[in-house]
């Protein structure tokens, strides 16, 4: 089930808020850790319920891993290296296994056969955080209360942010579960909740899945484009991905805010950048900070001198790169980012030095929304071939106009009756331009009155919308 879907809006999540707040009315404070955990595995076991022994082992395994190392004096940097080793298998073998052997195939020209391992969700996720808590397990950091094996498995596993993050940092998270049992109903997180489960939902719904057949033509369906084709295709996939990855991390948030627990924000209008380096502050903020944190740090950020410091952003970006997928496309878009990042921070050192002036903010934000833009093509594309269809619409290789195949094709089957354009014409200049929803909160006010229009807004965009169905968030994938 998804967040937008009708089983977890109208089924699992309120049955499963219910059960929790009346364990927590009743003083039953013992049993809240075990409705987390049970509902968390039955949420996952959900998609597909032979994946739960993955879960289940890596939990168990990782867990023995960090006792071990709080533990064992002797031997504490064997057994790191044996953790992170097990974490990293586990992601190569349902990840990257056939990708590696395309690439043995390819380079030595052999046919060994693939294994279509199909990709356990949310695997990546929860994998990033038990590595990090392994490292921080072996310097011995920020780990005062992350004692018991429940806070643990509520830490990995808290369905809000299991499937798709955010990637949350035991620092943060484990204190909320380690003191769940002095807990109280706190009707301002009821209200929050509404408020950004509703903005997320309406993300969704309103833009994302709307986008969606605009982005399939372009990217899947035509075998040429011409240039507006290809434009008018770029910027619906770069809006779609935000819309869609945004409102599941909104709906993440308001989902744990159910339970009193607080996940880190993950967006901050990522579109409003003037920089690469800006826009990687704003977007997928806890993938950037455990980079941060796990990859460039270690590597010896900018301490070891420049040259240095321009190979430490690559190799991070890089790892960045592949960690979303396997292929080929993802390795070129990881060393994209890459490179920009140290031309940004070249360009940064030449206007400290005077010897250029810094861009007006208009130019910064345009170059940057543009290669953003681009990136995201090489993102989406599936293979290198689609890469080339683009560069040569955007290159004027092709004709200019829309042509006929897309009006026929696709404005007659996408459904966007008066109503429903106005509204989303209106959503997107509001989103685009307004206050994103983390600064919202700051303005809702906690009455409910407005907790009961968040509910009648939700329900009439179901109303409106969820007759065609939604479809699975796009980050399901990595």
């Amino acid at each position: 089930m998804v967040f937008s879907s009708l089983e977890y809006f109208l089924c699992f999540l309120p049955v499963t808020v219910f059960i929790y707040y009346f364990c927590l009315y009743k003083h039953y404070t013992k049993y809240l850790l075990f409705i987390i955990i049970i509902s968390s595995l039955f949420f996952y076991g959900y998609w597909n319920p032979k994946n739960l022994y993955i879960i289940i082992s890596s939990v168990l395994v990782n867990y023995c891993f960090s006792r071990l190392l709080l533990s064992q004096n002797t031997y504490r940097k064997t057994i790191f290296i044996l953790s992170v080793f097990f974490n990293i298998f586990l992601i190569f073998i349902y990840k990257y296994l056939d990708f590696s052997i395309s690439i043995v195939n390819y380079c030595f020209n052999q046919e060994l056969p693939f294994y279509h391992i199909v990709l356990p969700i949310g695997i990546s996720f929860f994998t990033f955080q038990q590595i990090a808590y392994l490292s921080d397990c072996y310097t011995q950091k920020h780990l005062g209360s992350s004692e018991g094996f429940l806070n643990y498995c509520c830490f990995i596993c808290f369905f809000p942010q299991l499937i798709a993050g955010p990637i949350v940092h035991h620092k943060d998270v484990i204190p909320q579960f380690y003191s769940i049992q002095s807990q109280i109903i706190r009707w301002k997180n009821i209200h929050y909740a509404i408020l950004f489960f509703t903005i997320g939902l309406s993300k969704k719904l309103l833009i994302a899945d709307n986008l969606s057949p605009l982005v399939t033509y372009c990217f899947d369906t035509a075998d040429q484009l011409t240039f507006l084709e290809a434009l008018f295709g770029s910027l619906c996939y770069t809006f779609q991905l935000y819309f869609d990855f945004s409102g599941y991390a909104d709906m993440a948030i308001g989902s744990a805010l159910f339970f009193n627990i607080k996940l880190p924000c993950n967006f901050n209008s990522p579109y409003k950048a003037v920089s690469i380096r800006d826009f990687w502050r704003r977007w997928h903020i806890t993938l950037s900070v455990w980079l941060r944190d796990y990859i460039y740090i270690p590597l010896g950020g900018n301490r070891k001198g420049q040259t240095r410091t321009y190979l430490n952003l690559f190799i991070t970006f890089l790892i960045g790169g592949i960690w979303h997928g396997a292929a080929i496309t993802f390795v070129i878009w990881g060393i994209l980012h890459g490179l920009a990042l140290i031309i940004h921070r070249i360009w940064l050192q030449l206007c400290e030095k005077k010897r250029v002036k810094p861009l007006p903010r208009i130019f910064a934000w345009l170059i940057t929304f543009l290669f953003i833009n681009f990136s995201w093509i090489v993102f989406r594309v599936h293979e290198l071939s689609d890469l080339r269809k683009f560069f040569k619409a955007l290159t004027f290789q092709h004709s200019f106009n829309f042509s006929k195949a897309f009006i026929k094709q696709i404005i007659p089957s996408i459904s966007l009756y008066p109503e429903k354009a106005l509204l989303i014409i209106a959503v997107l200049l509001l989103l685009i331009f307004a206050k994103n929803s983390q600064q919202l909160q700051n303005k809702f006010k906690k009455t409910w009155f407005t907790a009961y229009c968040a509910v009648l807004a939700t329900y009439c965009i179901y109303k409106l919308l969820f007759s065609e169905g939604s479809q699975e968030f796009i980050y399901f994938q990595f």
